[in-house]
């Protein structure tokens, strides 16, 4: 029995340190997505594969530095910290000493995002249809407008899904411009666990993936131009050449 209870141990920490991870939701930042007290658990096998936040992913990352502020302390005595600790080590719970943050990746490296006070959030040019994931009543920005800023290679630039009540990147362009390195990035969080009742699946919003969204995608029109401009510039040089060495002779 205790090498079995060992083994199930080991396999549990194995899973949390490279597979998954539950996190638990502290504040009403995401709400309506997520709760305050929902469980997700967060994948993060697939950042240990090179893969980089995609937009409109929910994701848990590290404090970035004084997003968070104090944190406060918690009331439970010295036995359940003790518990808590051992069950966040093999990841059966959350972590309470842990500074990470929950929000949704509306850009990434390269793009231009920007809200202006009464229209939608743009990224490249494009308006996002937010009524689906958004706060009921909010709106994209008012409460704080920004931009055009440019993502630099490498980051992200997140939002709250409850934007009237989340200091997201837009309250912290102090530092970096408000945008999160992906090396913070501790995984996408992909299902809601707990409880039963709010279990489901994290997925991207469709607004995501409408055509052009992408800054390489918007250059890609101008660099198909320039790429079939080349053979006809070629022909016609060598049509010159040609009857400038026939009027030669």
């Amino acid at each position: 029995m205790p090498i079995l209870v060992g083994i199930a141990l080991l396999l549990a920490l194995l899973i949390k340190t490279f597979l998954v991870q539950a996190f638990s939701i502290p504040s009403d930042s995401m709400q309506n997505t997520l709760q305050r007290g929902d469980r997700v658990l967060v994948d993060k096998l697939t950042p240990w594969f090179g893969a980089e936040p995609e937009r409109g992913e929910v994701v848990v990352f590290h404090d970035p530095g004084g997003w968070l502020g104090e944190t406060q302390q918690s009331d439970s005595g010295p036995l359940a910290k003790g518990v808590q600790r051992v069950l966040s080590f093999i990841g059966l719970m959350p972590s309470a000493e842990e500074k990470d943050l929950i929000k949704r990746v509306i850009a990434v490296g390269g793009d231009t995002v920007e809200c202006q006070k009464g229209g939608p959030v743009k990224v490249n040019g494009k308006a996002l249809d937010e009524k689906n994931y958004i706060f009921p009543g909010n709106t994209p920005c008012d409460d704080k407008p920004f931009g055009p800023i440019k993502v630099p290679k490498g980051r992200i630039w997140v939002m709250g899904d409850h934007r009237q009540d989340s200091l997201d990147s837009r309250y912290h362009q102090n530092l970096d411009n408000g945008t999160v390195s992906v090396d913070k990035v501790v995984g996408r969080a992909i299902v809601v666990a707990w409880p039963i009742d709010r279990w489901s699946t994290l997925s991207v919003p469709g607004t995501f993936d409408q055509p052009g969204l992408s800054a390489a995608a918007s250059m890609a029109p101008s660099a198909l131009g320039f790429a079939g401009a080349v053979p006809i510039v070629l022909w016609r040089r060598r049509r010159l050449v040609r009857k400038a060495r026939g009027t030669a002779a």
